[in-house]
């Protein structure tokens, strides 16, 4: 049997891991491994290269991915569909791993139910919003990074006496914020989830300075919106859009920084991390996981339960539905949530 392995979506770490899990357990149900360059785009135009025990060794603790990625959406455009068909016929692929979040998986998921293609899943997203897991790799590495980063902005705020806000990823839900926010001590947490009401957050600054505290650590998800009388509203800055429908987030920060600053008086800086939290080299938990995931989505395909994802439950990784994965966005536990509001201000 010969299988197809693909990396799509944004980069994160932990992909090389899964890969490389992929590769030497396919030894083990005596797979070929074909590596499919550039995600879904790599189908299209067959572009692709031979996985072996060999061309995975020493990428454990790579960051990024060895075959690259996109944002390709395939069914953009009907003969796209068609190519991707035709390069799976062509090499003869008994069954693809595609690799990555809800954009990559919803294609994975219409090329099944729609196509009749033999896909396995595995949840790869420093979001941690993929619904059906209960976590995804690389997002440990993500807060690990961004409570690093929290913690030096610490000594700065407080050697300057200014306030500091931290822009960290998070499109729909603000797990990264949530997580980083509560490890690294943050004094306010801004997520997705909830719309920013400035006047609360002003408030809650002006406490701490009351307090005798001369210095606040902000920390906000990218996705997060600012309450109006209609809702959550956008201040994003580009109108940028990927093959996905999504905006090019961008500019919350800066945009809170200049609020803040207005409503309290109290110097304002703002730090975005922005692409520092996807690259680099896994945290050990997510070496592990991705490669657990990767064991398991090559079990699949040896077992024939197609059109699923392997996915974290418990300390088990087990099968769930792709249609389940995809259904919806994980976003954040109101009550973790509710128990990080305890340590605001």
């Amino acid at each position: 049997m010969k299988i197809g392995i693909l990396t799509g979506g944004g980069d994160c770490p932990g992909l090389n891991a899964v890969i490389r899990a992929v590769v030497r357990r396919a030894e083990h149900h005596n797979f070929e491994v074909m590596g499919i360059r550039d995600g879904w785009k790599g189908l299209v135009e067959d572009s692709n290269l031979r996985l072996t025990r060999q061309s995975v060794s020493g990428i454990l603790h790579v960051g990024g991915t060895i075959l690259g990625t996109s944002r390709t959406n395939p069914f953009k455009n009907p003969e796209n569909v068609d190519k991707v068909l035709r390069t799976i016929e062509r090499h003869n692929l008994s069954a693809i791993v595609a690799i990555g979040g809800e954009d990559t998986l919803g294609v994975a998921k219409k090329l099944f139910e729609e196509k009749g293609v033999k896909i396995v899943g595995v949840p790869k997203t420093i979001d941690n919003d993929l619904y059906g897991t209960d976590f995804t790799f690389g997002f440990d590495t993500a807060v690990s990074i961004a409570t690093e980063a929290i913690d030096r902005l610490h000594s700065t705020a407080e050697s300057h006496k200014r306030v500091i806000v931290c822009e960290v990823m998070g499109r729909h839900a603000g797990w990264i914020a949530t997580y980083s926010g509560i490890a690294g001590g943050a004094d306010v947490i801004l997520v997705p989830e909830y719309p920013i009401e400035l006047d609360n957050v002003a408030k809650h600054l002006q406490h701490r300075h009351q307090q005798g505290k001369k210095f606040s650590i902000v920390v906000v998800a990218e996705g997060a919106t600012v309450a109006t009388a209609k809702g959550g509203e956008n201040v994003t800055t580009s109108q940028r859009l990927d093959e996905f429908g999504h905006v090019q987030l961008g500019g919350i920060g800066q945009f809170l920084a200049t609020e803040l600053e207005k409503r309290t008086g109290f110097e304002t800086r703002v730090t975005v991390l922005g692409h520092i939290q996807r690259g680099g080299s896994p945290t050990a938990h997510d070496r592990v996981l991705a490669t657990r995931y990767g064991v398991k989505a090559c079990d699949m395909v040896a077992a024939g339960e197609f059109g699923r994802m392997a996915a974290l439950r418990g300390n088990e990784v087990q099968s769930v539905p792709l249609s389940e994965a995809t259904s919806k966005l994980k976003t954040v536990d109101p009550k973790l949530f509710e128990m990080a509001e305890v340590f605001f201000g």
